[in-house]
């Protein structure tokens, strides 16, 4: 009989246990979104309640500067139009330097260096305008105008190319004449049905170049004067 007891005893114990057991890791579960990787314990990350990732198909943001540019104490500062004008009517050459004046009357010198960022890079014409060749690409099959302006050479073939076979187009550099380019007319007057042409240009001043040295006078002589004796 005290068997049957003791087998009663330590089986209600037993299932006390079990119970309570699995009471204990139910509240475990639960409290741990029902997962066995429960991080409920680790420190809070501050989090800022907004995005701060900038999607990367937007164009860079700029920090200061005309026309997006921290301009160093040596350069010249020109609007964008003029300088590219100089830059066409002294050969657009990709090689050979050119010579502008800057908005203080100062004779600067550059290259084509600096003049190729004006259709490759983003935010140069001001901040948030796409590169000319974002959309002007290498592939002018389904280029705007069949025009290239990614490249020097695509830049010299011109526009109206069936593919980049032709290697001469339509002429959008006037023939060394700026004024008369199809170019200047698209960067000079606000083409508010053209996407990317809808601003006013003229008024962008960028800072490039180096002004040149100013040529240096002979300084003049002095004459000695030899008095005449008197008689």
């Amino acid at each position: 009989m005290n068997d049957d007891v003791q087998k009663y005893v330590f089986g209600a114990i037993l299932a006390f246990l079990v119970v309570v057991g699995g009471f204990v890791f139910f509240l475990f579960l639960n409290a741990c979104d029902f997962t066995f990787t429960c991080r409920r314990g680790d420190h809070l990350v501050n989090r800022t309640p907004v995005p701060t990732l900038i999607p990367a198909t937007m164009p860079a943001a700029t920090q200061s500067g005309e026309a997006g540019q921290v301009p160093t104490s040596d350069q010249c500062r020109v609007s964008a139009v003029n300088f590219v004008g100089a830059w066409v009517n002294a050969g657009a050459s990709d090689k050979e330097a050119f010579q502008f004046t800057d908005v203080n009357g100062q004779t600067c010198e550059s290259s084509f260096e600096e003049v190729q960022p004006l259709f490759v890079q983003s935010n140069y014409w001001y901040s948030g305008s796409l590169a000319c060749a974002s959309c002007h690409a290498a592939d002018v099959t389904i280029s705007p105008a069949q025009l290239d302006l990614s490249s020097y050479e695509g830049i010299l073939a011109g526009s109206r190319r069936e593919s980049a076979d032709v290697k001469k187009g339509t002429d959008i550099l006037g023939k060394g004449n700026w004024t008369s380019s199809l170019l200047y007319q698209y960067v000079s007057a606000n083409q508010t049905d053209i996407p990317g042409h809808n601003a006013l240009m003229t008024d962008v001043l960028i800072y490039v170049g180096r002004p040149l040295a100013p040529t240096a006078t002979e300084t003049p002589t002095a004459t000695a004067v030899v008095p005449t004796p008197t008689p």
